[in-house]
């Protein structure tokens, strides 16, 4: 009753397309995941996403779950999830992930799920980083621990959607470090982040697991840059 009553005067709307969803939709309308681009990486591990990291770093896998381009669907719907507070839209995707991925042997090998840290000063900004429910989420499917301390982000810098191809890469290996303990070393280490672009910050995330002794990498995002 309550319920009914919250989505009576405070209707649930799409995060896609803004329509009013359904009783028996959630955070997306149906017309909006039917019309969601969906990658299909998970279907060919030589994707264009792990193509990206030729000569720059040994992944074992690379994939995303939805294509992004500019003033489209999944731009909104990242949007809101980054700037709007809409941190169940990660859930959502990476529920949605989870059953993609769940027969896929690379990521069964996984040890930890790590996520691209914000800087201490953006994550007091935003209130939440953005990767951390999809994360959560993909840690329940899959019975794997998800860690956000390993990892840190050292440099605060400007808003990376504010940039130019050149600003988003300039200085970026300096971005990153960790901290670990013996008890880190020789794992397989699942990185995530929101959106795939140039693959500068994911790399520079990489480049810094990969000083903890026998690490090995792993990177899924919730999509992926297509011009």
């Amino acid at each position: 009753m309550f319920n009914s009553l919250i989505n009576l005067f405070f209707p649930k709307v799409c995060a896609g397309c803004k329509s009013f969803v359904g009783t028996n939709e959630y955070i997306i309308c149906t017309v909006c995941r039917h019309e969601l681009p969906l990658t299909n990486h998970h279907l060919n591990p030589e994707n264009e996403a792990f193509k990206k990291f030729y000569g720059r770093i040994p992944v074992k896998h690379v994939s995303a779950l939805l294509y992004f381009h500019k003033k489209g669907m999944v731009q909104e719907i990242i949007h809101n999830l980054k700037y709007k507070g809409h941190e169940e839209i990660g859930t959502f995707l990476g529920e949605w992930y989870a059953s993609d991925l769940k027969d896929n042997s690379v990521v069964e090998d996984v040890d930890v799920i790590i996520p691209v840290p914000l800087h201490k000063k953006r994550l007091k900004e935003r209130g939440y980083n953005q990767v951390t429910n999809f994360g959560v989420a993909l840690s329940e499917n899959f019975k794997i621990p998800m860690n956000d301390t390993i990892l840190m982000r050292k440099v605060y810098s400007k808003t990376q959607s504010k940039k130019n191809l050149l600003g988003r890469t300039e200085g970026i290996e300096t971005v990153f470090d960790v901290a670990f303990t013996e008890e880190d070393t020789n794992k397989h280490y699942l990185l995530i982040d929101d959106v795939l672009t140039t693959g500068a910050t994911l790399e520079a995330c990489s480049k810094a697991l990969l000083k903890i002794p026998g690490a090995k990498i792993s990177i899924v995002c919730m999509a992926m840059a297509r011009s």
